[in-house]
């Protein structure tokens, strides 16, 4: 098994939705695109990229959602080195279609008093529904690296929300541990890096905005 050495995860850069929540009311939230700020954070973030892949192949998977395509596109990767493929299990928690701003607010505070996990919106989803589509996700790339010849580096061009579940169903975290991380800034990433244990870790942690509380036995 070719497992690689590095499995970077990078949220998109700033998008419209980011800076003007209206605009989810006059246009789907995968055809959002980039800012001019997103556009700039997106190339500042390839820089350090580039230079971490050096001449190293790259497998990378990109959300179906525009932000993201376009921040792969700056990112400004050697084509010749990265083999990309568009993965829709990795896009962003659906909220629903087209939203009304003032009933998503009303949603996300509710969210924010049931749990991020486990509250579902309505006609979309819960973190639960992204965790196990992620999971999936999982089980495949897994997959992919009994190709004896799968390239050294993953990168996963996805949303800040899928980046923490990705990590948690990896490491195995519980639901109170994963209540307890911050999202990522736009163009932030995180590493999973491979040890000589043959065991992957994270460069860093996310931030946390509150002490986990577990219900019991697995905290």
């Amino acid at each position: 098994m070719a497992r690689p050495r590095r499995i970077v995860l990078i949220r998109h850069g700033e998008s419209a939705g980011n800076v003007d929540d209206t605009v989810y009311e006059r246009e789907p939230d995968h055809a959002l695109s980039l800012t001019e700020t997103g556009l700039r954070q997106a190339k500042e973030a390839g820089g350090p990229l580039r230079e971490m892949f050096g001449e190293e192949r790259i497998s990378a998977y990109v959300s179906p959602y525009r932000r993201t395509h376009q921040t792969f596109r700056e990112l400004g990767l050697d084509p010749a080195r990265v083999r990309v493929r568009e993965e829709p299990r990795l896009r962003e928690q659906d909220w629903g279609n087209w939203q009304d701003r003032d009933d998503v607010r009303r949603q996300k505070a509710y969210r924010d008093a049931y749990g991020h996990f486990f509250y579902r919106f309505a006609q979309g989803e819960s973190g639960a529904d992204v965790y196990d589509r992620v999971g999936a996700f999982l089980e495949s790339l897994w997959r992919s690296f009994e190709d004896p010849n799968h390239p050294p580096n993953v990168l996963i061009v996805t949303h800040g929300l899928t980046m923490r579940l990705f990590c948690m169903r990896w490491f195995h975290w519980t639901v109170a541990d994963f209540e307890s991380l911050s999202n990522p800034d736009n163009a932030e990433r995180r590493i999973l890096l491979l040890g000589p244990d043959g065991r992957y870790s994270l460069d860093r942690p996310f931030e946390r905005w509150c002490v986990p509380e577990s219900y019991g036995v697995t905290g």
